[in-house]
């Protein structure tokens, strides 16, 4: 069972939370996302443990940024590539965002190398799988979003240099 003021995420979202309640007879965690401090969500205590989990550990989000250089761009064809994204959104899981983030970071650089705009779809998806990844990481490892998003960047960078 969470406690007060502990994070958790709440199906994608990361939420602080807020208070425990007992409505009708039925415990209930009220969480607050970190996105949007004006939204209150109420979710059973006993609810689905695909629905409510808890922060990933510090050690874990640094095994995850020290994997980015190895894990896979999507590779698929254009007219599917949505619906995929889609799917990796919906499954929780880190290192589908990351598959995102690089896809569509690939995806647009290429876009811009050869002087046409950047496709809306991938920069949705890009700034979607993004802020899920960096709200989780900036909690887990106790630093600001944009902090944390910097020192990803720079570890993967320095990763990388060490590879070459």
């Amino acid at each position: 069972m969470f406690k007060v003021g502990e994070y958790v995420v709440y199906k994608r979202n990361v939420c602080s939370i807020k208070e425990l309640k007992d409505i009708n007879s039925k415990k209930y965690y009220i969480l607050v996302p970190i996105d949007d401090k004006t939204l209150t969500i109420s979710v059973p205590v006993d609810a689905d443990k695909n629905l409510l989990r808890g922060i990933i550990s510090k050690e874990e989000s640094e095994k995850l940024i020290k994997s980015i250089p190895n894990i896979e761009v999507i590779n698929i064809n254009d007219k599917l590539i949505e619906n995929e994204y889609k799917k990796l959104i919906s499954t929780g899981k880190l290192e589908d965002l990351v598959k995102i983030i690089k896809t569509t970071y690939n995806r647009n650089y290429e876009r811009i190398s050869n002087k046409k705009k950047i496709g809306e779809k991938d920069d949705n998806y890009f700034r979607k799988a993004e802020n899920l990844l960096y709200n989780e990481l900036s909690i887990s490892l106790g630093k600001s979003y944009e902090d944390t998003k910097k020192y990803v960047i720079d570890k993967v960078k320095a990763i990388m240099d060490e590879k070459n």
